[in-house]
C-alpha cells in the first residue's frame, strides 16, 4: 500500500516553499552557463592558506574540545572576540559584551530563530522592497502575513512606512518588527543613510515594534564612509543584529551571529536547543583562530580590491552593451547590482530566452513577497571570472534587445481584425 505522504504533512509543512535562489544554483553547473543568480562569494576569497594554519593550530592545541558538543550559545573565546572586533571595528560600533552574542549555524538560522520566537500564524511583520529572499522564506514558514515597505534613494521609505502603519493599527494590527539589510542591500545593493537609520529606529519605538538588523554585507565597502549599524544606535534592546562568516570567510563553515538583548537571546537559544543544540565546533574553533590570529581585517582589504574590481567590470560592460531605457543601480559594495528593465518586459518570462544564451539571472519579482516588479533582476558580480563577467552581459544584452524589439512589434502591429 502507498503511504498518502501529504494526508500527514502539518498545514504548516504545505506552506514551505523552494527558493528560487538555491534552485538557480543548478544552473552553474551546466557546461557553457554563464551565471549572475547565486549570491555566492567567490573562491579566490576564500583564505585557503590561513583556514590551514587555522586548522593545524587546532589539531596541536584543541582537537579534543573542537570535536566534542559545545554550549548552545557558542564558543566563549569566539564570541569574545567578536565582541571586542564589533566594539573597535568602524563597520559596527557596536556596544556588546560576549554574553550579548549567540552564534549560529549561518545567519539563516538566526532569520529562522526570529520567526520561530516572535511569529504566530497571521502575525504581520513589515520588510524593504525587495527583500532577501531567504528572510521572507523563514518568516513566511511560521504562517505570518507580510507588509511591504518600499525604497527610495535614502534606503526604506519612512514615510510610507509611516502610513502603512497608522493603516495596520487603525484595524488593530501591530506588527512585530521590521526586517531590513540596511548597507549593500540584497537584492538592490543600495545603502540606507545614517539619517534613515536614526527615524526607523525612532519610529520603531514610537509603534513599539523591533526592528531585525540584517548585516552580511558592511564589511565589503569599496569606497565612501562606513555608515554605523542601526544596533549601535540601539539603547533600549530594540534592534536584533545578525552577521555571518560567510561573505568574510568561507560559506561552507556556516557560521553567523546576533547580538541581542539577554530576554531576546534566551528565548533564541530554547529555540536553537529544540533544533540543532550547537552550531558546529570544528569551525568556531577555525573562526576564533582566523580573528585571533590578526588574519580577519588584512583579508577582507583583499576580498574588498577583488570585488571591487569585478563591480567595476560589470559596470563599465553593463553601460558598453545594454540598451537605453534600462536602468541599474551604482553599489558601492556588497555582491549585487538590480537592475530595472522598461514595464514592457517580463524578466520571468525572458528567462528561458537567456538560459538558451547560456546566462542567467534572478528575476526581480522573486524578491517581492506580495508579488509584482516584474520588470526587474538581480545581477551578482562577485563570483564569476572577469572574462565572464563582460561575455555574460554582452549575452544578457542581446537577449534584452531582442525582447524589446519583439515587445515594440506587438505595441506597432496589433492583432488583425482590431
Amino acid at each position: 500500500m502507498v503511504v498518502n505522504i501529504d494526508r500527514l504533512f502539518s498545514k504548516r509543512a504545505t506552506r514551505f516553499r523552494s527558493s528560487e535562489i538555491r534552485e538557480l544554483l543548478k544552473l552553474t553547473q551546466i557546461p557553457g552557463m554563464i551565471s549572475f543568480a547565486g549570491g555566492l562569494p567567490n573562491p579566490l576569497a576564500f583564505p585557503v592558506d590561513i583556514i590551514h594554519e587555522c586548522i593545524e593550530k587546532i589539531f596541536k592545541e584543541n582537537i579534543e574540545q573542537a570535536l566534542q558538543y559545545g554550549t548552545t550559545e557558542g564558543l566563549t573565546s569566539l564570541r569574545g572576540v567578536l565582541a571586542e572586533r564589533m566594539k573597535k571595528n568602524p563597520h559596527h560600533h557596536i556596544n556588546c559584551e560576549l554574553h550579548d552574542i549567540l552564534i549560529t549555524s549561518g545567519a539563516q538560522q538566526a532569520l529562522s530563530l526570529a520567526a520561530i520566537c516572535f511569529l504566530d500564524p497571521g502575525d504581520t511583520y513589515l520588510t524593504s522592497v525587495p527583500a532577501y529572499l531567504g528572510a521572507v522564506q523563514a518568516f513566511h514558514a511560521l504562517e505570518a502575513n507580510c507588509e511591504s515597505i518600499p525604497m527610495n534613494d535614502e534606503g526604506i521609505d519612512t514615510d510610507s512606512l509611516r502610513r502603512n502603519i497608522g493603516r495596520l493599527n487603525r484595524t488593530g494590527i501591530i506588527p512585530k518588527f521590521i526586517y531590513t539589510v540596511p548597507t549593500f542591500q540584497n537584492p538592490s545593493g543600495e545603502t540606507m543613510s545614517l539619517s534613515h537609520r536614526k527615524e526607523l529606529l525612532d519610529i520603531a519605538s514610537e509603534y513599539d515594534f523591533l526592528i531585525i538588523e540584517d548585516d552580511p554585507y558592511s564589511e565589503l565597502i569599496f569606497e565612501g564612509d562606513a555608515i554605523p549599524p542601526i544596533k549601535s544606535f540601539d539603547t533600549k534592546g530594540r534592534v536584533i543584529y545578525i552577521s555571518t562568516f560567510s561573505k568574510i570567510l568561507a560559506p561552507g563553515l556556516r557560521l553567523g551571529w546576533v547580538v541581542a538583548s539577554k530576554e531576546i537571546l534566551d528565548k533564541f537559544i530554547q529555540a536553537k536547543q529544540a533544533s540543532d543544540l550547537c552550531t558546529n565546533g570544528f569551525s568556531q574553533y577555525i573562526a576564533y583562530e582566523y580573528i585571533n590570529g590578526g588574519y580577519l581585517d588584512k583579508h577582507v582589504e583583499q576580498i574588498k580590491k577583488l570585488y571591487k574590481r569585478k563591480r567595476d567590470l560589470m559596470l563599465k560592460s553593463l553601460k558598453e552593451y545594454f540598451p537605453s531605457g534600462v536602468k541599474w543601480t551604482m553599489p558601492k559594495g556588497g555582491m549585487f547590482i538590480w537592475i530595472t528593465l522598461p514595464k514592457s518586459i517580463d524578466t520571468r518570462l525572458m528567462f528561458q530566452k537567456a538560459l538558451a544564451k547560456k546566462v542567467a539571472y534572478v528575476v526581480g519579482e522573486a524578491f517581492f513577497p506580495e508579488g509584482g516588479n516584474y520588470n526587474s533582476m538581480r545581477l551578482n558580480f562577485s563570483y564569476s571570472e572577469d572574462g565572464l563577467i563582460k561575455e555574460g552581459i554582452k549575452r544578457l544584452a542581446e537577449v534584452i534587445k531582442d525582447e524589446l524589439a519583439t515587445a515594440y512589434q506587438q505595441d506597432t502591429f496589433p492583432p488583425d481584425g482590431v
